[in-house]
């Protein structure tokens, strides 16, 4: 991507080597992106450790970097916004920057991810409604060229990260 591209934290293509992972690191991992909310005991039971040495180990992935946040999986039907949809967006020059800057007053956008191809960037994106998402496309639309898929169904969402080899 040209000059709007920066870094994104995760998934850039960063070449930092990923920490030492043993077993027992996997299944705290595996455990706390099913259950963000599981004690110490619950993680140590589940990999064969004591409560205290469950915590350390989540600290120490914690300080690596490994372990990004925590946070809560809801269902956007629920809080209003049943729609999802992806919208492919074509933007080029100083748009990038304007873009980015206006991310933050278009909650109806989840996600923005830089990517290779025609397209340069892929939203994610929950409305209420096709007319909402009608205008959040008119919206971006004055920064390049959309192009949008409405999501029918989901058959998996939010699959638990397996470490790489």
């Amino acid at each position: 991507m040209d000059d709007g591209a920066q870094d994104r934290g995760r998934g850039d293509g960063a070449t930092e080597s990923p920490p030492a992972l043993d077993e027992r690191d996997r299944i705290l991992l595996d455990r706390l992106q099913r259950d963000g909310r599981a004690s110490y005991a619950e993680l140590g039971r589940a990999c064969g450790l004591s409560a205290p040495a469950a915590a350390e180990r989540v600290r120490r992935l914690e300080a690596a970097g490994v372990i990004a946040g925590y946070g809560a999986r809801v269902d956007r039907a629920r809080l209003g916004r049943p729609l999802t949809a992806f919208v492919r967006l074509r933007v080029s020059g100083e748009a990038y920057k304007r873009l980015r800057a206006a991310l933050d007053d278009m909650p109806a956008v989840l996600a923005c991810h830089g990517v290779t191809g025609e397209d340069g960037l892929i939203l994610e994106v929950a409305t209420a409604s096709i007319a909402e998402l009608d205008g959040l496309l008119s919206d971006l639309a004055t920064y390049g060229q959309t192009a949008s898929s409405i999501v029918l169904s989901t058959w998996l969402d939010a699959r638990p990260v397996t470490p790489g080899p």
